[in-house]
């Protein structure tokens, strides 16, 4: 029995239920400083507890490991949860980031994945990024069959674009996209949300804290350990970070106001785009976990949502990469 209700939302056509909140667990095995395995699965522990059972990972996190972590977090608890991971990326010798939507890489990637995460069935099966040299229909057709084997339960995309969305969903029902979306990145907005929402697909917002910078915990670069990747993202990095403290200081104030932190005000803003939003913040620490579970709380009016929405939008790019954009795959060709 959960701690606290916090109550369900439902993703996509094929209605899979899942906690209002999710828990993103990547920074449990990369990119945000080292790895605490003890506090890691008592994290986990905690986030079911309190009523947060929708996990999220993908093969890519810590090369496997972090599969390896959930798995043995939910050993005995697998019909508690919602189990999301996600295919297709990897590094390459040189620690490049890599993109593969191959059928027979997808039908390899998913049995490893089920192996490491020690169970028999995935909830929800996300391409991780878009192959832009594989057709979409191609990667989806592969996924498709891993739900007819029983292996899969429901498919997702992540990052991918409206054309991407439409292709893919004409393929097979689309439960998820997983994409970036907080108070400081509202580009999905422009176009892929609609898109989404016309074909019925939830929405799976990560970095819904803007990586950390909207909790106001962040106040300089020194604040980053030497393997944390933020060091390297052009948002956290001179001009950029200073103009982006300004508006995390704007989102602290309104918070203020609310009685809540600047975090569970960012949160609510997500969760406030509507019934078929299910943010996944990552933490790898129950102190933070439980601070964004008030989140679901917090209500805001339609002044806080004006105001939030005329706070501004950061300095810098997403990621380092200046030309990243959603997903496309080529046009399939006949004959």
């Amino acid at each position: 029995m959960a701690e606290h209700d916090l109550g369900t939302r439902t993703l996509g056509p094929e209605g899979l239920r899942v906690s209002t909140l999710g828990l993103g667990c990547m920074g449990m095995s990369q990119s945000y400083g080292t790895a605490d395995e003890a506090e890691s699965l008592a994290t986990i522990a905690r986030a079911l507890e309190l009523g947060i059972f929708f996990l999220d990972t993908a093969d890519v996190y810590g090369d496997g490991h972090n599969e390896e972590l959930v798995g043995r977090a939910i050993k005995s608890r697998r019909d508690e949860v919602v189990l999301a991971t996600k295919f297709s990326l990897s590094r390459d010798a040189s620690g490049a980031m890599q993109t593969n939507g191959r059928p027979e890489y997808v039908k390899a990637s998913c049995d490893a994945s089920l192996r490491r995460l020690g169970v028999e069935t995935i909830d929800l099966y996300y391409q991780h990024r878009v192959d832009r040299t594989v057709p979409i229909e191609d990667t989806l057709g592969a996924m498709a069959e891993l739900v007819q084997a029983g292996k899969v339960r429901h498919l997702g995309l992540s990052e991918a674009s409206s054309a991407s969305l439409e292709r893919a969903a004409a393929v097979h029902p689309i439960t998820a996209l997983q994409s970036e979306w907080s108070l400081w990145t509202r580009d999905l907005e422009d176009d892929v949300v609609g898109t989404a929402r016309r074909l019925g697909i939830g929405i799976v917002p990560f970095s819904p804290l803007g990586r950390g910078f909207l909790t106001g915990a962040i106040t300089s670069p020194d604040d980053f350990g030497p393997d944390d990747f933020r060091k390297n993202n052009p948002r956290f990095q001179g001009e950029n970070f200073d103009r982006n403290l300004r508006l995390v200081d704007e989102v602290r104030r309104i918070a203020d106001e609310k009685g809540c932190t600047a975090g569970q005000l960012a949160l609510a803003w997500v969760l406030a785009q509507g019934d078929d939003v299910v943010p996944i913040p990552g933490t790898k620490r129950r102190s933070y976990l439980e601070e964004n579970a008030g989140a679901v709380a917090v209500e805001l009016s339609e002044d806080d949502l004006r105001r939030l929405g005329e706070i501004g939008t950061p300095a810098g790019g997403r990621y380092p990469q200046a030309d990243y954009t959603y997903g496309d795959s080529p046009e399939r060709t006949t004959g």
